[in-house]
């Protein structure tokens, strides 16, 4: 959950960048500070802090680790210090483990996220905070707390670090994808000429079998925007899963502009010309746990029981 960091997302290099080759390429951002690196590698490395909002204290830290992405993010006994980090945010407010090992087999939209993140070998982190030096009554967000420009602004950072020498890709570890930087700014062009949030960019869906021949789709990271993630349920034979794509696509961006609004038992035109019934559901059917809003299609089909939460 969002706490002392607000965004987190990654670009994975194929060796560490310094940070004077780093601050190069953010000429068109605000460096205010550079910071040593923590004692423990998992808390943060050698560090510049960007302006974001600083009348609220907003900034992000960008930090280089010198090692490959902990995807296992640590194990308690072992690695207690990683362990620690994964917990309180430092990977990303809504990280679980296996998070790049999951982007790379659901790239349906990328192929070469399937082995991409193979050779990296270090990482960049930018993570976005309001208490920054500040004391530990701080709020950890301000009244205006707007998650949609914050992670436009994140993401602005991470599309200019991509072009450093030896930049692989972006990992957004909430959101569970990986994409190039071509990849990147064509979606986000699209997203401005219509006018809409580039959801590709931020959050990943997802296609699973099920027991019983369902089939079942997600989307993953739409908690960044501070709305719920969005799956659907169905017979595989029945449905085309490019609709149904762009049906969890615009249900959560239906959410994101009403808010929470929608009910169990609340129905929505889906693919097929089918109406589709909503059901919140406390934990989703794939990792990473999360509330998800689970729809299934009202045209008769017998539904599994434990589809329906039973």
């Amino acid at each position: 959950m969002k706490g002392h960091f607000t965004q987190g997302v990654a670009v994975l290099l194929e060796r560490p960048a310094s940070l004077d080759e780093i601050e190069s390429r953010l000429d068109s951002f605000h460096v205010v500070a550079r910071r040593e690196p923590a004692q423990e590698w998992a808390m943060g490395g050698p560090t510049l802090l960007v302006e974001y909002r600083p009348q609220v204290n907003g900034h992000l830290s960008v930090d280089v680790v010198d090692r490959p992405w902990p995807d296992h993010m640590g194990d308690p006994k072992q690695e207690p210090m990683v362990f620690g980090a994964w917990s309180m945010g430092h990977f990303g407010p809504f990280a679980f483990p296996g998070n790049l090992q999951r982007a790379a087999e659901h790239c349906g939209a990328w192929e070469p996220a399937r082995t991409i993140a193979d050779p990296h070998q270090a990482f960049l982190r930018i993570r976005a905070s309001y208490v920054f030096g500040a004391g530990g009554d701080a709020p950890l967000f301000p009244k205006d707390y707007d998650p949609l420009a914050e992670l436009r602004f994140v993401t602005d950072v991470a599309v200019a670090l991509l072009e450093l020498p030896g930049a692989i890709c972006c990992f957004n570890p909430n959101g569970e994808l990986l994409r190039g930087r071509d990849e990147m700014v064509a979606g986000l062009v699209h997203a401005r000429a219509n006018d809409v949030p580039p959801l590709d960019v931020w959050s990943n869906v997802r296609l699973f079998r099920l027991p019983g021949d369902w089939t079942m789709m997600d989307t993953v990271g739409m908690w960044q925007l501070d709305v719920p993630d969005h799956e659907a349920c169905f017979p595989p034979d029945s449905y085309d899963c490019n609709e149904v794509d762009n049906f969890l696509r615009n249900a959560g961006f239906y959410v994101m502009q009403h808010g929470e609004v929608i009910e169990d038992g609340d129905t929505m035109d889906g693919p097929a010309g089918v109406r589709w019934q909503a059901k919140t559901m406390n934990e989703g059917l794939a990792p990473p746990p999360r509330k998800i809003i689970r729809w299934l299609p009202c045209d008769g089909s017998d539904v599994p029981p434990q589809l329906l939460g039973e």
